[in-house]
């Protein structure tokens, strides 16, 4: 009996390519850090190629929802990206890109910063060598002036130092992060979008939004760190003590919100239409507020009426945030500074007590979170300085992230 060997003709593979790399955690988001100059060539200018790679690394378009094949996490915390570069601005150090990556279509949204990983950006600073030596000191705070490209605007980090090098390590809890870190203040300046009236597009601070399915709602509509929509809980028929499940387990209810998001975002300027909502995934934000009230949080933490100054519940790529964006923390913070706009109103210092508070404790779903923010008016136009919070962040892995190049090559 004769044996015959059947060969098959040699398959070719493309290789994987390794990219430098750094794992990190800021705030209550975590994403992957690149220096600018580590890219592929064709991935260090905005293009197809750079979406495509960072699609990649995430693990998106995931139609599992899940990022098994890739550094993602599957929710909006954790589809993130960002490039860091030294700075082609005067008198910053470094040049900061975000790219919020979609989880379950093929694409990277650039329209807006993370407040969140903007805790992070200092550390990555110090750490690869973008900071003067000179200028970090061998113990206390180093402070580094962080253009945000996304926006144009800049954000000041004073980062905590120990024996030189970065203290990652500290007693700072941050409620939607489950260990304690070293606290990391960071200045967001003039963070309101430039231009006449460009903090309230619509120029009024509450505005009769319509929304068909919906009805007509109070919303207050501020351009502060993010492009944010502010809602009444009680006028959607939610409570504001909402936690995830409540929303994002509910089709009917995340419609909802969409809704709300796509005519906001006509009514901001944003985008033409509502169909085009779809291609602006991350920005504009939609939250409700509420008085406060007591709640328990995600965590089983009992949060007291007493300790906290209003309910504020956000939306993120069209999910309830498990805690609060940090963006959208600078827009609480100066709407609550703000008299007459429903975040001041919720607050219980509205129009007709005259009050302009310059810091917030709000309760969000896994706790609670001190903001601040200066807020005047000139020539009958209101305008913020800045908004401070304290955020913490913590290199999680670092080295170098594959990625299957056969998957590159359409872009």
């Amino acid at each position: 009996m004769t044996q015959t060997t059947q060969r098959h003709a040699p398959q070719l593979h493309a290789p994987q390519i390794s990219v430098p790399a750094t794992y990190m955690r800021g705030g209550t988001s975590k994403g992957v850090f690149f220096r600018l100059e580590d890219l592929p060539v064709d991935a260090q200018v905005p293009g197809a190629a750079r979406d495509a790679l960072l699609m990649r690394v995430i693990g998106s378009p995931d139609p599992y929802g899940k990022h098994t094949d890739g550094m993602g996490g599957a929710t909006s915390s954790t589809s993130k990206c960002v490039i860091i570069s030294k700075s082609a601005v005067a008198d910053h150090d470094v040049d900061y890109l975000y790219g919020q990556v979609s989880i379950d279509s093929a694409f990277v949204d650039w329209s807006g910063n993370c407040g969140n990983l903007s805790s992070a950006v200092g550390p990555f600073a110090i750490a690869n060598g973008m900071i003067d030596p000179a200028r970090v000191p061998r113990g206390g705070i180093c402070t580094v002036r962080i253009w945000q490209a996304n926006i144009g605007k800049t954000i000041v980090s004073h980062v905590p130092i120990t024996n030189g090098e970065v203290q990652e390590t500290g007693d700072f809890e941050l409620d939607g992060v489950t260990f304690p870190a070293a606290e990391i203040v960071l200045e967001f300046i003039a963070p309101a979008d430039d231009g006449e009236g460009a903090l309230f597009p619509t120029g009024n601070l509450v505005d009769d939004l319509d929304v068909p399915g919906v009805g007509t709602l109070k919303a207050t509509m501020i351009n502060a760190g993010i492009p944010t929509i502010f809602v009444n809980a009680a006028d959607i028929g939610c409570t504001g003590s909402e936690l995830q499940s409540a929303i994002n387990d509910s089709p009917d209810r995340l419609a909802m919100f969409e809704a709300i998001r796509a005519h906001g975002a006509v009514r901001m300027g944003l985008i033409g239409d509502v169909s085009q909502a779809a291609t602006r995934q991350h920005t504009p934000k939609v939250a409700f507020v509420a008085p406060p009230a007591d709640y328990v949080s995600s965590a089983g933490k009992q949060v007291s009426a007493n300790d906290i100054d209003l309910r504020v519940r956000a939306m993120s790529m069209g999910k309830l945030h498990h805690a609060m964006m940090g963006t959208a923390s600078v827009a609480i913070a100066t709407a609550a500074a703000i008299p007459g706009t429903l975040v001041n109103l919720a607050a219980g210092s509205g129009a007709s007590a005259g009050k302009s508070p310059d810091a917030v404790c709000f309760g969000h779903p896994s706790g609670t979170l001190r903001v601040g923010a200066a807020a005047d008016q000139a020539d009958g136009q209101w305008q913020v300085t800045k908004a401070v919070m304290s955020r913490s962040a913590r290199v999680l892995m670092e080295g170098t992230v594959r990625v299957p190049l056969e998957q590159l090559g359409d872009a």
